[in-house]
């Protein structure tokens, strides 16, 4: 079984899906964005998924995707579906799957030897994140909005501002701290409004300062909307540095700097800024 230690989840910021039927699409995806998710699930209608299972195999003779950015969406655990999307995948180099619909710890054996981004999206699956988290081969965890109102019998996961309801609030918190808890990655849902950037970038700004490593993304013009989010201002980094030299200079716990108290918290966000820029 793969260790989430020896294996950490580095791709992000933009994770593009890409329905599974769509080859033709594969290596554009994959081009635009950080990380492509091809799509055997909700993507694909149930009498196409035999035909996007032979295409991710038959791509693979032209020389496939990067296997390090790739990750295949599968169908949920006992299902028929979950079974043909296994037996495709064991023919493949991608080792990173993203399992729809996980509701329990126990469903995250059936993919020993995957290094697995669970995504909780019913009740059941945000109830137990802190216990799918733990387990092993889990490398990250993502929440879903639409699929989780679904199994609520709800309507809808946003208020008519655009804003999520409470109950996905909750769960979106839920998701990102379970994640963190265990040492994981957290990747924000979806943002289904196409056309809406501003509100993406006002989405994904709150995603990267509230802690989520990645967002993923379902057309590719949202993808450059997300990088912008998660990169650091020249400002920002240089503040960052700034403030790290101080601290370094400072040589105690805590110190003044601009007028303000400096403490451990507020160093490690300086960091993270640094990290985001590469340095």
């Amino acid at each position: 079984m793969l260790s989430s230690d020896a294996i950490p989840f580095t791709m992000g910021p933009a994770l593009l899906f890409c329905p599974a039927d769509r080859p033709e699409r594969f290596g554009k995806a994959a081009d635009r964005s950080d990380a492509v998710i091809l799509d055997l699930e909700d993507a694909v209608a149930p009498a196409d998924k035999p035909g996007a299972r032979e295409a991710i195999l038959e791509q693979l003779d032209s020389g496939g995707l990067d296997p390090h950015r790739t990750i295949i969406r599968v169908n949920p655990v006992g299902t028929p579906e979950f079974e043909l999307d296994l037996n495709t995948l064991a023919k493949t180099p991608y080792r990173t799957v993203m399992l729809a619909k996980a509701e329990n710890a126990e469903q995250l054996k059936s993919l020993a030897g995957y290094q697995v981004i669970a995504l909780c999206e019913t009740a059941a699956g945000i109830v137990n994140a802190p216990a799918i988290a733990a387990e092993p081969n889990v490398v990250g965890l993502m929440w879903g909005a639409e699929d989780l109102l679904a199994s609520l019998g709800g309507l809808s996961s946003r208020n008519d501002d655009g804003g999520y309801r409470a109950v996905a609030l909750h769960s979106r918190s839920a998701v990102l701290l379970a994640a963190k808890a265990a040492g994981k990655e957290a990747i924000d849902s979806v943002y289904v409004n196409i056309p809406d950037l501003k509100g993406l970038l006002a989405e994904s700004q709150d995603a990267v300062s509230s802690g989520f490593g990645a967002k993923a993304c379902i057309h590719p013009q949202q993808v450059a909307v997300v990088r912008e989010a998660y990169a650091p201002t020249d400002d920002a980094v240089a503040q960052a540095a700034e403030l790290l030299d101080a601290a370094a200079s400072a040589g105690t716990g805590v110190f003044q700097f601009n007028g303000k108290m400096i403490d451990g918290p507020i160093l490690k966000h300086a960091q993270a800024t640094l990290r985001r820029a590469g340095h």
